[in-house]
């Protein structure tokens, strides 16, 4: 059972959050393990499975990057051999590292501020673009096309992230030259 059946709601990129709060405490109380201390053993184990379950459910639904991939991971789209990027990306990609690895070499607090800022403006510009097909999925409507677009975007999102990752080396750095 998929973590979106489990909470009995729809898949969705942007569930709502009160909903899956409120259903993820009710079957919190529902299986929390200290409530079946007299039930059998196999039972327990069952309570505890359960309990197991609704906790990882929401910590993956209730986190946009976790639950963004638990959906394309569900429709089959992080497969070996799916995970590559475009290679658009990676020529943009090209000044961004450039940058990381000159301050590697050479910290400089503009070209470290200016690369930061370059990472975020892109990270948004992402972001805005695929809005309107993660707002508007409907299961069983939207194609596959458009899930490989959202797949394109975890997967440049991902990059940036451990792009950034590596800046935040740097944050502390900047803060010891002045």
């Amino acid at each position: 059972m998929n973590h979106f059946e489990f909470f009995d709601i729809a898949i969705s990129f942007y569930p709502n959050e009160v909903e899956l709060r409120q259903r993820f405490l009710k079957n919190s109380k529902l299986y929390h393990p200290d409530f079946h201390t007299l039930e059998s053993d196999e039972r327990q184990a069952e309570i505890l499975e359960k309990s197991t379950q609704n906790n990882e459910a929401y910590l993956t639904l209730s986190n946009f990057d976790k639950r963004l991939a638990y959906i394309l991971d569900l429709k089959g789209l992080l497969e070996t051999g799916q995970n590559e990027l475009p290679q658009d990306f990676l020529m943009e990609m090209m000044e961004i590292n450039e940058a990381i690895m000159e301050l590697e070499f050479d910290f400089d607090e503009v070209v470290f501020q200016a690369t930061l800022n370059n990472a975020n403006q892109l990270e948004s510009s992402l972001l805005e673009g695929i809005q309107p097909v993660l707002a508007n999925y409907v299961e069983g409507v939207t194609s596959v096309v458009e899930l490989e677009i959202v797949r394109d975007f975890y997967l440049k999102r991902k990059y940036l992230w451990r792009i950034k990752n590596n800046l935040d080396k740097f944050a502390p750095a900047s803060k010891e030259v002045h």
